[in-house]
């Protein structure tokens, strides 16, 4: 392979763009395993989830770059994707990114966003857990159908494990499978921190791209004690539209920024209603509460939930929307897209240095 005609790819190649992370794809080192053989051209674009909303625009783009050249008569491309550490692996173990979904009141929907948040991304694909943090409501279990599982415990290395109850691939841990359902939690701080300590330090997670954190509403004892324990975590708001809302969505913001946990941007659960007979929505709660608020405190606006029966209906039966196969379309789409925003953003917020094997442009 000769270094002229290499630069003369890479040179094609740095014309396209991650219009999220708002570099080039040489640049960011997403450009693997070039080889050229005569006029055939063949590498791979290894990208950092492969959730990411943009994977096929880009493969598209540097077709056409390629092809620009000339000479080129094959082009071959492989989208491949390679999950990067956001978290303190001290603190999170083998847990490359930690993302909490919170609120400022209940009543948002949180959970099911947290709960489709997490297998919407294990659909693309990746390794997720979810750990059910909300400890005097949890529900998680409930809305898996799991509600009389019992995690079991090992020994490793001498120590105690607690091994997460999987469900379709997903691994959950929650305080639903250790107490009783009926019986109420009366714990104070110091409790509920060596709870959530317990999680971390004697759950066996194992390698993990994501685990996603259903936080109680509102900024107590959990939020501060995740804050403080886990380096390098992020967040997700989730609220509806109306006024009243944003003004506990407001709350939590102002607390993730006091404890420096970067925030990925805003979800609106509950935008608008659709009829299962017409189709047609109704905005019952007002509509882009949540993404003008997100806009005016420069945030991410990651996605709009409608409100469908079926969502309702599903997570009563123990199966996730973004699974089940006669979910609304547009509710299952919502949830995905949500999921691809996620990523990107936690790509974006996070990206310092070119991955291993990455190929560099020389300017001759």
């Amino acid at each position: 392979m000769s270094d002229s005609r290499e630069n003369q790819v890479l040179q094609a190649l740095a014309t396209v763009q991650d219009p999220d992370l708002h570099r080039d794809i040489v640049a960011l080192g997403f450009v693997k395993n070039l080889a050229i053989d005569g006029d055939d051209v063949s590498f791979e674009i290894e990208l950092t989830t492969p959730a990411c909303p943009v994977k096929d625009l880009m493969k598209s783009q540097a077709e056409e770059a390629l092809r620009a050249l000339g000479w080129p008569k094959k082009v071959s491309i492989s989208m491949t994707a390679s999950v990067r550490a956001t978290s303190d692996p001290a603190a999170a173990l083998t847990i490359k990114n930690i993302v909490s979904v919170a609120s400022g009141k209940g009543g948002v929907g949180k959970s099911t966003v947290a709960l489709n948040l997490a297998f919407a991304l294990a659909k693309t694909g990746t390794s997720v857990g979810i750990l059910d943090a909300d400890l005097y409501g949890p529900s998680i279990p409930h809305m898996l159908g799991i509600q009389d599982k019992k995690p079991e415990t090992t020994t490793i290395d001498g120590r105690q494990r607690i091994i997460p109850v999987e469900c379709r691939g997903v691994k959950v841990m929650s305080m639903g499978f250790l107490v009783e359902v009926d019986r109420p939690l009366i714990w104070r701080g110091p409790m509920l921190h060596g709870a959530l300590q317990q999680f971390f330090s004697e759950v066996e997670w194992g390698d993990l791209d994501y685990l996603i954190i259903d936080l109680p509403p509102g900024t107590g004892d959990v939020q501060l004690t995740l804050a403080q324990k886990i380096k390098g975590s992020s967040a997700v708001l989730v609220s509806t539209p109306q006024d009243v809302a944003m003004i506990d969505a407001r709350k939590a913001l102002n607390m993730f920024r006091q404890v420096n946990v970067p925030v990925l941007g805003v979800v609106e659960n509950m935008s608008g209603f659709i009829c299962p007979h017409c189709g047609e929505e109704t905005a019952i709660f007002g509509s882009d509460g949540a993404k003008k608020w997100a806009e005016r405190e420069g945030l991410r606006f990651l996605g709009a939930i409608p409100i469908d029966l079926s969502v309702r209906v599903h997570g009563d039966d123990g199966i996730p929307a973004v699974l089940a196969e006669d979910t609304n379309p547009q509710v299952q789409r919502a949830f995905q897209s949500t999921a691809e925003q996620t990523a990107a953003e936690l790509s974006r917020l996070h990206l310092t240095q070119p991955a291993p094997g990455a190929l560099e442009l020389h300017n001759d």
